[in-house]
C-alpha cells in the first residue's frame, strides 16, 4: 500500500481559539507585548556557529500577499501566523525577523505559552525587526521605500537582535536616493546602539507587469559595493541576497556575512534546495538563509520540517538531497505544541 500523502493541517497546529487569544491579550492588557519581550531570555551572541537560518515575515506590509497562484494567501492571519508559529517553535531554526504586528503576535503568544505552564519557545531566539516598508508593491512611489515599521529606539526598547532593511535600486528613479540616504542614517542610528543590521539589496528595473529583479552576478557585485559602504560604519552589517549562477564571484565582493534569500514561493524545494547548498559552498562569508515564502508556503508540506531541513543545509552543511530526505522524517512532529499549553 503506499504511504499515505502528508498534508499540514493549519487547524490543528494553530487553532482559532488560540488565534482568539492573542486578540483578547491586545485588548485587555497590551502591555503584555513589552512585558513578554523586557521577560525573554536572549542570546549571548548573535551566532552560536557563525551561520544563521533566520524566517522572514515581513511581506504583508508591503502589499505582498501573494504565494504561489493564490493573491492574498499570505492575508490570512490566523494561517500566516500559525506558519510562522510553526518554524518558531521549531528548536532547530534560529529565529524570525519581522514587522511590529508580526513581532508583537509572537511575544503575546510566547507570554501566553509562559503563563500556561508549556514554557518559551522565543528564549534562546533571535528577533529581527524589519524597518522600511513603505515601498508598497505595485505603488507608484514603491521606490520611495520609506521607514513605517520598526525605529531603532523600538527595536532597543523589545529588547530584539536585530534590523532588517531593504534597498531596491533603480538608476532611473531618483527615489532609490531616497530610500539610500534613509536607510544610511538608520544604520548610524541602529550603530549608535550597537545593533546588528541586515540590508537586502538588489537593482530592479520597471517593466509593464511591476519591478523585476537583477539577480545576475554583475549586478549584484555592483550593488553590494554599494550596500557595505552605507553608515558611518559597515561592523554591524550582514547583507541579505538572492543566490545566482556566478555565485562564489558575487562572495567575492565583500568581507561582510552573506544570507541568501529564497524569493516567491513555487512549491518545489529541490531547486531551492539546491541553490542553497551551492551557495553555502561559495565562500567562507556566505553564512546562511533569510528565507520567507519558500518555508511558510512550500506546498502541502510542513513548515516546520522544511525550516528544519534549510538549518541543516546552513548549520551542518548537509547536501540538497539529503535535506530533501531529512523532511521525510520531520513531518508533523510537536503538533501540539500551542494547544497543550494555550488553548
Amino acid at each position: 500500500m503506499p504511504a499515505k500523502k502528508f498534508e499540514y493541517a493549519e487547524e490543528v497546529f494553530f487553532p482559532s481559539a488560540v488565534f482568539d487569544k492573542i486578540t483578547d491579550a491586545r485588548v485587555d492588557d497590551p502591555s503584555l507585548i513589552e512585558k513578554s519581550a523586557g521577560r525573554r531570555k536572549r542570546r549571548e551572541r548573535l551566532t552560536k556557529d557563525g551561520r544563521l537560518a533566520i524566517l522572514a515575515a515581513d511581506h504583508p506590509a508591503r502589499m505582498v500577499t501573494k504565494s504561489g497562484k493564490n493573491q492574498t494567501l499570505m492575508g490570512n492571519r490566523r494561517s500566516y501566523l500559525g506558519r510562522v508559529l510553526r518554524v518558531a517553535t521549531n528548536p532547530q531554526f534560529d529565529g524570525v525577523m519581522g514587522t511590529t504586528d508580526v513581532i508583537e503576535d509572537l511575544l503575546i503568544v510566547d507570554e501566553l505559552s509562559i503563563e500556561n505552564g508549556a514554557g518559551s519557545f522565543l528564549d534562546g531566539k533571535l528577533l529581527l525587526g524589519c524597518m522600511n516598508r513603505g515601498g508598497l508593491n505595485g505603488a507608484e512611489f514603491e521606490m520611495d521605500d520609506r521607514f513605517t515599521s520598526f525605529t531603532a529606539e523600538s527595536i532597543r526598547r523589545l529588547r530584539l537582535d536585530g534590523a532588517k532593511m531593504m534597498v531596491r535600486l533603480d538608476l532611473k528613479d531618483s527615489r532609490s536616493l531616497d530610500t539610500l540616504v534613509s536607510c544610511a542614517e538608520a544604520i548610524n542610528e541602529l550603530n549608535r546602539n550597537d545593533i546588528p543590521i541586515f540590508l537586502e539589496i538588489f537593482s530592479v528595473e520597471r517593466t509593464p507587469e511591476g519591478y523585476k529583479a537583477n539577480k545576475s552576478a554583475d549586478e549584484l557585485i555592483k550593488t553590494i559595493g554599494v550596500a557595505t559602504a552605507l553608515g558611518d560604519s559597515s561592523r554591524g552589517i550582514w547583507l541579505k541576497i538572492p543566490y545566482c549562477d556566478g555565485f562564489d564571484r558575487v562572495a567575492k565582493s565583500t568581507t561582510c556575512p552573506i544570507l541568501m534569500l529564497g524569493g516567491e514561493s513555487v512549491g518545489n524545494l529541490t531547486g531551492l534546495f539546491r541553490e542553497f547548498s551551492d551557495g553555502m559552498a561559495a565562500g567562507r562569508n556566505v553564512r546562511g538563509a533569510l528565507v520567507g515564502r519558500n518555508v511558510l508556503y512550500p506546498g502541502q508540506d510542513d513548515p516546520s520540517a522544511v525550516a528544519e531541513a534549510v538549518s541543516k543545509i546552513v548549520h551542518e552543511r548537509v547536501m540538497d538531497k539529503q535535506a530533501l530526505t531529512y523532511i521525510e522524517s520531520a513531518r508533523g512532529l510537536n503538533m501540539n505544541r500551542l494547544t497543550s499549553g494555550i488553548a
